[in-house]
């Protein structure tokens, strides 16, 4: 049975089906590596909100079209193109994204994302909040939007918060892309499949067989039976982790104060190549965006999820007004020099009082536009 919706913005950039009890929804822009629109987010929005009180829906999948990526982010060019024009069309995207993300945190019925191919950005916001996150060996995942004059946002937060705090900081300030098996290491997935993923959670879903008796539609019981069908298709941990292998040198070195002691410690580093390496990622990054997420990641990890995304939003008004972003999405994606011109061309040219700026909230107290986010009567309406 085709769900599709009805959206003439989205009809043909989100799929909606329902199979076997499965909500499925298939983000459709295989050529642009399945980044999401605003037309797509509302989409998402009107569809799982309209399922949850669906009967012949029992569960949600989510997964990408094409071999190349599950989702490569948010559709940066249409965020720029809004900035540069003084629109406020990426504020009201990132409101919007950010009220879709949380509903899939706290979703009431089981919620699967299968991973295959490029997982960045606003692809891991719609992700993270899957109570299964299948990888493959397609999977490469990555926060990079320090590179592009941001900060980890889509309630990376609260999602990278929950990590170890060392590789919380290396993923959030460097960028750096990780395979399935650092993905699983690191805690942001569940079980690899190895071989022909796709293939193999489509025939799960396919030959499902939904439990009976009283607890049947209750979502735990659900997710049990669920992940008793592909868990073990794949494997729940990994020995071979490329980051296992070098996580006393990971720790050593970003478990420093802050950036600049992060950055002098992989400088003094010369016997490591992991360390070179990752010290060239840092070097591309804005300084000014590596310092307002080395403190996010700090304050993210004491806020719940509700005030974890009403900071990302606070940050991401003064990224746009006062940061860096245009500059970075110039460089890479729009003349493609890769020369961006920072702000503060150094870590150590950044003000700490331009930092502290960026955490005052913009909003007069009680109108924040996600100040009633946790509410279920808003969360959902």
């Amino acid at each position: 049975m085709s769900l599709h919706d009805s959206a003439i913005d989205a009809q043909d950039e989100v799929l909606f089906d329902v199979i076997n009890g499965f909500g499925v929804i298939t983000l459709n822009r295989p050529k642009a590596l399945n980044a999401i629109t605003h037309g797509m987010v509302r989409a998402m929005w009107r569809q799982l909100n309209a399922w949850v009180d669906d009967p012949a829906v029992r569960a949600v999948l989510i997964e990408g079209a094409g071999e190349k990526a599950f989702c490569a982010g948010g559709d940066v060019r249409a965020l720029y193109e809004s900035r540069i024009s003084n629109a406020d069309r990426h504020q009201t995207f990132f409101i919007d994204e950010y009220r879709l993300d949380y509903l899939i945190h706290r979703y009431p019925k089981p919620y699967i994302a299968l991973l295959d191919g490029i997982v960045m950005g606003g692809g891991m916001g719609v992700a993270q909040g899957a109570a299964l996150r299948i990888v493959t060996d397609r999977t490469r995942l990555a926060m990079p939007e320090t590179g592009i004059g941001l900060f980890p946002d889509v309630g990376a937060s609260w999602f990278l918060g929950h990590l170890a705090p060392t590789l919380a900081r290396y993923l959030g300030l460097s960028g750096a892309t990780i395979t399935a098996a650092d993905a699983l290491y690191c805690g942001l997935a569940d079980v690899w499949l190895e071989g022909d993923a796709p293939a193999a959670v489509h025939e799960v879903l396919r030959r499902f067989e939904w439990p009976d008796g009283a607890h049947a539609r209750q979502a735990d019981d659900l997710l049990a039976a669920l992940r008793a069908a592909i868990l073990p298709l794949g494997r729940t941990w990994t020995d071979a982790a490329p980051l296992a292998r070098v996580r006393a040198t990971l720790d050593r070195h970003f478990s420093a104060p802050d950036v600049q002691g992060v950055v002098a410690s992989l400088r003094t580093d010369t016997e490591s190549s992991w360390a070179a390496e990752t010290l060239t990622l840092l070097r591309q990054r804005s300084p000014l965006s590596l310092c307002v997420t080395d403190r996010q990641l700090q304050k993210g990890r004491r806020l719940d999820l509700a005030d974890a995304f009403r900071m990302e939003l606070m940050l991401g008004y003064h990224a746009f007004a006062s940061g860096d972003f245009v500059e970075g999405v110039r460089a890479l994606l729009i003349d493609k020099d890769k020369q961006p011109r920072w702000r503060y061309p150094s870590l150590a040219e950044v003000p700490t009082a331009q930092v502290d700026a960026f955490f005052v909230c913009p909003w007069p107290a009680g109108e924040h536009p996600l100040a009633a986010l946790g509410d279920s009567a808003v969360s959902r309406g």
